[in-house]
C-alpha cells in the first residue's frame, strides 16, 4: 500500500499487529457461539464466488482481505484496485473436486489520475455427466453438464494516502443442463494504512445480491386441470416453480503486516475475520516469506473455528522475474479438504 505518510506512534510494529489480530480474533468469539445454531449450509447459490481464485491468498490460508499489493488481492477486497500502480493479467486454473474445472481471468487498467478499472470472468464447469435413472441406471444416452459463470466489472481508487475504497458488480448465471438461474451481486471494500510500517486494516461486503429463481425447459410439464372430467385438456402446457434462493453474503474484516528480515528477505503475516451469511464464522491465518523479490514460501489455515469444516492446512510457493518494463508472476497452492481430499491451484500475473 502506497504510504508517504510519517508513521504513526507505535513502539512495536509486532505487538501492533499481535493485538488488533488478538482483537478480532476474540470478537469472532463472542460472535460465533450465538450465531452456530443458525447455521444455514447449503441454503444459497453461487458457492463457485467463495473459491478463492489466487494462489497467492489461497497458499496463505485465504487471507487475504488486507492484502493491498497486486491485482491477486482484488478478489478479496475491491478496494484493492485502486492501490494498483499499473495495468495487470491474471489467470488461475484449479483442479476442484471431482474433476470440476475452476477458472478465473481478471483485467485492470489504470484510468489516469481517476483510479482503476477492473474487468473479471469466474467460471466452474462440471464436464459432461452420463444421464441417469431409476429405470436406465446405466444411462439414457443422453448427458448433460452443471456450468457456472460470474462477469465482474469492478472500480477502485485512493480517497486519501492512507484510505482506498473500490466496488465490483458481477452478473451471475447458474446452469443445470437446460435450466439456469440469473442475478446480479455487489461486492464493496475498503483498505486503511494503520500507520507507515506496512501494517494495513482491510474489511470487504461480498456477493451483496437479490435471490434468483431457476427457469428452463427442464421444469416444464403437462397437467390436467380437471382430473376425472371427460371432454378436458388433460395435457395442459405448465411449469414448476422453484423457490428463489439468496447469494453467499460474506463479511470479511483483517490486518496485514510485512517485517522486514534484512536486506533480501521479508516476512508478511495476515490475519481474517469471516462472518458468512450461511455457515459459521471463522478465523483465517496466513504467512509468506519473500527472498529478492524473486521466490516466496507460503502457509496458512484457512476456517479456524468453523463447525465442521473439512478445510485446513495451505501452503504455496511463488516465483517473480522481471521481463523489461513487465513483471511475471507464477503462484502455486495446496490446500486440505479433509475427506474432500486436496486441491490445487496455479496463477500466472503479468503486469505491464
Amino acid at each position: 500500500m502506497r504510504t508517504n505518510h510519517p508513521p504513526l506512534h507505535t513502539s512495536n510494529p509486532l505487538l501492533a499487529a499481535g493485538g488488533l489480530a488478538l482483537g478480532l480474533a476474540l470478537g469472532l468469539a463472542l460472535t460465533a457461539a450465538p450465531a452456530s445454531a443458525q447455521s444455514k449450509v447449503g441454503t444459497a447459490i453461487g458457492q463457485f464466488l467463495l473459491i478463492e481464485p489466487s494462489a497467492r491468498a489461497a497458499g496463505m490460508g485465504s487471507a487475504g482481505v488486507a492484502l493491498a499489493d497486486g491485482i491477486q488481492a482484488v478478489y478479496a477486497n475491491a478496494a484493492a484496485i485502486g492501490e494498483l500502480e499499473s495495468a495487470g493479467f491474471q489467470l488461475t486454473h484449479s483442479e476442484w473436486f471431482a474433476e470440476i474445472d475452476f477458472d478465473y481471468v481478471a483485467l485492470a487498467v489504470p484510468v489516469g489520475s481517476n483510479g482503476n478499472l477492473l474487468a473479471s470472468v469466474t467460471g466452474l464447469s462440471s464436464g459432461e455427466i452420463d444421464v441417469r435413472t431409476v429405470d436406465r441406471p446405466l444411462g439414457t444416452g443422453e448427458r448433460y453438464s452443471v456450468r457456472d459463470l460470474a462477469i465482474g466489472l469492478g472500480y477502485g481508487r485512493h480517497i486519501t494516502d492512507r484510505f482506498s475504497a473500490g466496488l465490483q458488480v458481477k452478473y451471475l448465471q447458474e446452469t443445470i443442463w437446460h435450466s439456469s438461474l440469473r442475478t446480479m451481486t455487489l461486492d464493496v471494500g475498503a483498505l486503511y494504512a494503520l500507520n507507515g510500517d506496512g501494517l494495513t486494516l482491510g474489511a470487504s461486503l461480498s456477493n451483496y445480491g437479490t435471490k434468483g429463481r431457476y427457469r428452463g425447459r427442464d421444469l416444464a410439464i403437462q397437467y390436467d386441470n380437471i382430473p376425472g372430467q371427460n371432454g378436458d385438456n388433460s395435457a395442459l402446457p405448465g411449469e414448476r416453480l422453484t423457490d428463489e434462493f439468496p447469494v453467499p453474503v460474506l463479511f470479511r474484516v483483517g490486518l496485514s503486516y510485512p517485517h522486514q528480515l534484512n536486506d533480501h528477505s521479508q516476512v508478511l503475516l495476515a490475519v481474517d475475520a469471516l462472518h458468512p451469511s450461511d455457515n459459521t464464522e471463522s478465523l483465517s491465518l496466513g504467512a509468506e516469506w519473500s527472498w529478492k523479490r524473486t521466490l516466496a514460501l507460503r502457509a496458512g489455515f484457512q476456517d479456524l473455528a468453523r463447525e465442521d469444516t473439512e478445510t485446513g492446512l495451505t501452503m504455496g510457493a511463488g516465483l517473480m522475474a522481471n521481463m523489461g518494463a513487465r513483471r511475471l508472476h507464477f503462484d502455486y497452492a495446496w490446500a486440505d479438504h479433509g475427506r474432500l481430499q486436496e486441491t490445487h491451484r496455479m496463477t500466472v500475473v503479468l503486469d505491464f
